[in-house]
Order: structure tokens, then sequence, then C-alpha cells
């Protein structure tokens, strides 16, 4: 194997490490944060806020190691990169992403922090449980779609 290849198929673990390793958290906590709310357990709840934040940022570290990765060269066709913006899965990927982060950042996070202080004040947060159900299974099917179209690359 070339030194090219080498590379290419470093970067491509850390995409796929990164992937498992901060989205994999990510979605799980998403998808589950509303189990806190539901019970009204203030702890869960900020703690479900807290890790959502933080692997949403994570999450950065996959965005960057696919376009590390896209814009190599391709080992196999000399003179072609391995990924292009215009690229239907491409583009369409970090459209994907921007959208489960803002629904993360924007939706859950806020909702979980005021749910967190409600629960403090021992306040009903029964309102709460359903947009946090929903918002993290659209979360959880986003990035499904981000994984079906990062292996069969539609349009490639």
């Amino acid at each position: 194997m070339d030194n090219l290849a080498d590379v290419t198929n470093f970067v491509f673990a850390l995409h796929l490490l990164f992937a498992i390793f901060a989205i994999g958290p990510l979605v799980h906590a998403a998808t589950t944060a509303g189990r806190g709310v539901r019970t009204a357990n203030g702890v869960a709840t900020a703690s479900s806020a807290r890790v959502l934040r933080i692997y949403a940022y994570a999450s950065v570290l996959v965005v960057l190691a696919g376009m590390a990765l896209m814009s190599m060269d391709d080992p196999d066709e000399k003179g072609k990169k391995l990924g292009e913006f215009s690229q239907l899965w491409i583009w369409l990927s970090l459209l994907l992403w921007l959208v489960a982060i803002a629904i993360v950042l924007a939706v859950i996070v806020p909702t979980l922090t005021k749910a967190s202080a409600l629960i403090e004040q021992q306040s009903s947060v029964a309102t709460f449980t359903p947009r946090v159900a929903a918002a993290g299974g659209v979360v959880g099917l986003v990035f499904a779609a981000i994984v079906f179209l990062m292996v069969y690359q539609p349009g490639h």
C-alpha cells in the first residue's frame, strides 16, 4: 500500500471513530432525554442537556474529518478527489447534520434546561415530554439518513 492510501485509510478511520464516539452518544442522549422529563428527574434532565451540548460540539470532529477525507486524492484514480461538495450525498449529509445539530441545540437542550429549572421549583413539566421525545426521534432519523447517504452515496 502506498503512502497516499495509508493516509487516506487513517483519515477514514478517524472519521468513523469520531462518528461512533460522538454521534452514537449524541443520538442515544437525544432519543432517551425524554425519560428524565417524563419522570420529573431534574438531575437526569440537566445531565441529558449537558451531554447533548457536549456531543453536539464534538460532532464537529466528524465533519472536519469527513471534509479532510473528501479533499484527499483518490488512491485508485489519480487526479480525482474522493468527494466534492457538488455531489448529492455530500452536501445533503452536511445539510442534514446541520439540521440535527440545530434541533439538539435550539430545541432539545433549551427545553431540557427549562424543564430542569421547573423540576427544581416542583412545577409540572409534563408538556415538555412530547417535544423532547419527538425532537429526539427526529434527530435519530436524521442521523440514520446520513448513514444511508454515506454508505450508498447516491449520485456518485
